[in-house]
């Protein structure tokens, strides 16, 4: 499933001691916050195509599988099995089009009253046989839980990870039944691309 709210930032905590006051600080605990991030959900019906987005995603767990100094900090991260946490939640109350009528149809079919996050949990990073980075995690939205595997693209800028990939869905794997309008006649696809972006930073203290 390119993503400017203030999120509220991880705690992390910085362990120094007298002997390597003059080395490299070491990341004890979770020191992963997100600058900001922008979710793009893209999909088709008989008569056009449609887009819905949101710009609020929030970290709600992470944990590091061991302490990663700072300054190889973004290299370490992204390493197969150095991320043992990562979790993130979306409120699907959030998510808008420009046509209310699609909106209403939209949280209806999310069920947002009864599920309101469509949360992703990182299960793994892991390496394609293309030497791609891949995301493998559950994905659960409108309270149905599905594994999936994202190939992720990396980018530095300014200190930050930007983090983006896409994600092709069917709306009929989480137990969502396609929209229809117009007593019918506008029927939707049941696949829909997901697009995202995230900026990641180390909150520094």
């Amino acid at each position: 499933m390119t993503l400017q709210h203030a999120l509220r930032l991880v705690p992390a905590a910085m362990v120094l001691t007298a002997a390597t006051m003059s080395a490299t600080p070491v990341v004890q605990t979770a020191p992963l916050a997100m600058d900001t991030a922008r979710v793009t959900i893209a999909g088709s019906s008989n008569v056009h195509h449609y887009g819905a987005w949101t710009d609020t995603v929030r970290v709600t767990s992470v944990k590091l599988a061991a302490p990663a100094a700072m300054d190889t900090f973004w290299d370490d991260v992204v390493k197969p099995g150095a991320l043992e946490v990562f979790e993130v939640a979306i409120p699907a109350a959030t998510l808008t089009s420009r046509d209310r009528g699609l909106d209403r149809n939209m949280y209806k079919a999310l069920k947002v009253e009864t599920h309101r996050d469509i949360v992703f949990r990182l299960a793994r990073l892991q390496r394609g046989v293309t030497g791609a980075l891949l995301g493998v995690g559950t994905l659960r939205i409108a309270g149905v839980e599905r594994e999936v595997a994202l190939t992720l693209e990396t980018e530095r800028r300014d200190g930050t990870l930007v983090v983006s990939g896409q994600l092709i869905l069917l709306m009929t794997d989480y137990g969502i039944t396609p929209p229809t309008a117009m007593l019918g006649i506008l029927k939707t696809d049941p696949k829909v691309t997901v697009t995202f972006e995230a900026v990641l930073s180390v909150p520094r203290t």
